[in-house]
């Protein structure tokens, strides 16, 4: 009888201990994206006194109109861009390293980027043959958006046939070379302009980013976060075969449509507006594994998208500020954060799933 009341409370104590910990951590990582959020807008060409940033950014008004009008119309979008994109992408690198019960592999491995990158180079390079001397943002987004949807309405189909994950894996990643070689075609025949803008595009950025865009980012974004965090579950139970998720009553089918069609639906939205943005996908998810040091998902998927928005949030800021007033692409920041945790964690042996 003693002994049982002892291992009752023995498992108290280490359940109190565990929640302790995922609060700690979720709190750290909110304060993070808070302070992230208030340094991108104060910070860049122009300071702005961090009164002025808080007050702006919380509805109020700046003491001078001028930085009022700099951080609606340009720094605070592409703040928040930053924070749900990068969210957005370790929500999908998280669900596709469960689903694969691979560790290293992010939301771009399905030929997402490149499928996105291929339509974009169409838009840019197809524009030159029929007299287009302008491609506008918005069209560049909805290209990518729909070469991201191509290969995973492919890839969804591919996934209805095989049931083998990693032939879907290798599928996905020829998928991915066969629009980068197309890409390539076009760009050999193309006009060095827009070559130029191509490449700039393909190395991801938040610059520019508008009100309607960050609208687009958060409604859809949030529908889809959502759903993902409705698998958590069904995704826990998958980590240990799908024939014990079967035994639990998941529909397998179903689930890895949802899984896909979620992930690569989060990907494509960020790279439709920002252009492909390595290594947050792949690398947030160890970190947020790491820090809580559980493979629970219903923990990991929201603490993903605050590291997610964090992270994505700090590598922005660094490729504005770093070298001002040139800008870094962020996928340059974010690939010298993120591939140095991956290596790490490789070297360490903690890329369990």
């Amino acid at each position: 009888m003693d002994t049982t009341v002892g291992n009752t409370l023995a498992t108290q104590a280490f359940l109190a201990r565990r929640w302790r910990r995922f609060a700690l951590v979720m709190a750290l990582f909110a304060a993070g994206v808070l302070v992230f959020l208030v340094l991108n807008v104060a910070l860049g060409s122009v300071n702005i006194p961090l009164a002025d940033t808080v007050k702006v950014i919380f509805g109020g008004t700046g003491s001078d109109d001028a930085y009022s009008q700099i951080i609606r119309n340009i720094r605070l979008p592409r703040a928040l861009g930053a924070l749900l994109g990068g969210g957005a992408l370790a929500v999908s690198g998280l669900l596709l390293q469960v689903f694969f019960r691979n560790p290293i592999v992010g939301p771009f491995i399905l030929g997402i980027s490149s499928g996105a990158s291929f339509m974009v180079a169409i838009a840019l390079m197809g524009s030159y043959l029929v007299g287009a001397t302008f491609v506008s943002p918005l069209t560049l987004s909805a290209a990518a958006f729909v070469g991201a949807i191509m290969v995973m309405v492919v890839v969804m189909a591919v996934a209805s046939r095989v049931r083998d994950i990693i032939t879907l894996l290798v599928i996905g990643l020829m998928t991915g070379y066969v629009a980068s070689a197309l890409s390539s075609f076009l760009i050999a025949f193309a006009q060095s302009e827009n070559v130029h803008r191509f490449v700039i595009w393909t190395m991801g950025s938040f610059s520019g980013f508008r009100w309607d865009q960050v609208l687009v980012l958060a409604v859809a974004g949030a529908v889809l976060m959502a759903a993902s965090f409705l698998m958590a579950k069904p995704l826990n139970a998958f980590l240990l075969g799908e024939d014990y998720a079967k035994s639990m009553g998941v529909n397998v089918r179903g689930f890895r449509y949802g899984v896909i069609f979620v992930s690569c639906a989060l990907a494509a939205l960020v790279t439709a507006f920002a252009g492909p943005v390595a290594f947050v996908g792949l690398a947030v998810p160890h970190l947020a594994r790491l820090s809580l040091g559980t493979s629970d998902n219903r923990v990991l998927i929201p603490a993903s998208i605050l590291a997610g928005a964090m992270i994505t949030s700090l590598c922005d800021l660094l490729a504005r500020v770093l070298f001002a007033p040139v800008e870094l692409p962020v996928s340059a920041t974010t690939a010298l954060f993120g591939a140095p945790m991956v290596i790490f964690f490789l070297v360490k042996g903690k890329t369990t799933i």
